[in-house]
């Protein structure tokens, strides 16, 4: 059992700030059993292509999680283009990559190269789980590869720890639960999209451009700088000052996914009380 006052007991000082983790510090720990690393990388546009640059290059020890196959569920009618993920099959994922639960539980780092698009979708969904050492890496994989730390193309060996799910049923609401909720005094509905398709006047992906009514737009984008790297607190708390306190915030994007780095923002000002429209306007769109 690890030592309760290790530097892995809690959320380390050196971290970035909480649930962030700087390239050094993950330099400094790399190979340690109590850090496992998750390479998120993915595109929308060409989804072998993470797969593909994973097997070129990666963080050293790294497992790769794939968007489609790993972070999702099975595409259905309704339901969106991403579903959460069917749970056991997560779950033994996440063994093989040796993550495992209980009090001496490692922390995950996740990275990607898209500003945090899918290592927050993983950062997430560990959280929903039940597993809290979890982090993303500030800057992602071309932060790393900028400040000249090693990468590697050797595949890590598949490991067999025992990860067992404890689902936060209360952090997912549905289409129902969106209808019901969404006008009501102390819920705000928040569009993570980019605000032209917010505005519906770009659509490139779903059948139907637009947003749900009542909902505010603030786009996932804004969460980190061009580079990628988390900004600061005083500015993520600066994004949410005009929420009102003990708001329930239902939080959706185009597939639920990207919504999850507005969860991460929301998180970091202080205000934990997002919940995850999984369809999100893919889901939506397909009852108009």
């Amino acid at each position: 059992m690890a030592d309760p006052e290790s530097s892995l007991s809690k959320i380390p000082p050196e971290f970035a700030r909480p649930w962030v983790v700087t390239a050094a510090w993950l330099y400094q720990h790399l190979g340690q059993p109590d850090v496992v690393i998750a390479d998120c990388r993915f595109s929308l546009a060409d989804p072998q292509a993470g797969q593909q640059h994973y097997a070129a290059s990666h963080i050293p020890g790294a497992y790769y999680f794939d968007l489609n196959r790993d972070l999702s569920g099975p595409v259905g009618r309704h339901g969106g283009r991403h579903p959460l993920p069917e749970v056991t099959l997560l779950a033994q994922k996440l063994g093989a990559a040796g993550i495992h639960s209980g009090v001496d539980a490692p922390w995950v780092i996740a990275y990607d190269d898209t500003r945090l698009a899918f290592a927050a979708r993983f950062w997430w969904l560990l959280r929903y789980l039940g597993h809290e050492r979890v982090a993303v890496l500030d800057g992602g994989f071309r932060g790393w590869q900028e400040a000249g730390y090693p990468v590697s193309d050797a595949i890590p060996a598949v490991r067999s720890a025992s990860f067992i799910p404890r689902p936060r049923l209360d952090w997912v609401v549905d289409i129902e639960t969106v209808k019901a909720r969404k006008d009501q005094p102390n819920t705000v509905l928040i569009d993570s999209r980019e605000a032209e398709r917010y505005r519906g006047e770009r659509e490139p992906i779903d059948p139907v451009a637009g947003h749900i009514p009542g909902a505010v737009n603030c786009p996932w984008q804004e969460v980190t700088d061009t580079q990628g790297y988390v900004r600061p607190l005083a500015e993520q708390q600066q994004r949410w000052n005009w929420v009102p306190p003990a708001t329930e915030l239902l939080v959706y994007c185009g597939s639920g996914v990207t919504a999850c780095v507005n969860l991460l923002s929301l998180e970091l000002a202080g205000l934990p009380t997002g919940k995850l429209y999984a369809g999100s306007w893919s889901d939506w769109c397909s009852y108009l």
